[in-house]
């Protein structure tokens, strides 16, 4: 089954990614979601600006 997450909890996880504090693996593992789609939801957070 397919999770989804809400836009505030994407723009969190992105900011973070932003920061720059934390690898993406680390954020991943935290929030337990695959490095691939952090990277997905950064590219088109970047794209929106």
């Amino acid at each position: 089954m397919r999770k989804s997450y809400s836009g505030e909890f994407k723009a969190k996880v992105v900011l973070e990614i932003l920061k720059e504090e934390k690898t993406i693996s680390q954020i991943a593992s935290e929030y337990g979601i695959h490095p691939n789609q952090l990277l997905k939801w950064k590219k088109e957070a970047i794209r929106s600006l």
